[in-house]
């Protein structure tokens, strides 16, 4: 690596550093997204299969587990589109349309 390219990798780094993260409004996040109603019947479908699976004896508390749709769709709470896999696994995969295509039963 010659003298220019370390120079150019330096400040490349520098201007990264200096780059600041601006803070996360969490309280617009809610009100542009979690709040409407279509993500609230989301997020309640999405206990009631956690309650059903610890009621089954399938989870508890705090063990580090979720419970994932196969299907991606949290209002289908039947037996057979449900698992109850570890939090890294079920949050793992990309979220993009194509990706979902490609990985679409990911570890079944």
């Amino acid at each position: 690596m010659g003298v220019q390219q370390v120079k150019k990798v330096r400040a490349a780094t520098k201007r990264k550093k200096e780059k600041k993260k601006k803070k996360r409004n969490y309280r617009k996040e809610y009100d542009n997204y979690h709040s409407s109603e279509k993500q609230k019947k989301n997020r309640a479908a999405r206990n009631k299969s956690r309650r059903e699976a610890v009621k089954r004896g399938q989870a508890k508390k705090g063990d580090g587990k979720d419970v994932d749709h196969k299907d991606r769709n949290p209002k289908n709470n039947s037996s057979k589109n449900k698992r109850v896999v570890s939090k890294s696994t079920n949050r793992s995969y990309s979220r993009k349309t194509k990706d979902r295509k490609k990985y679409g039963n990911r570890y079944s």
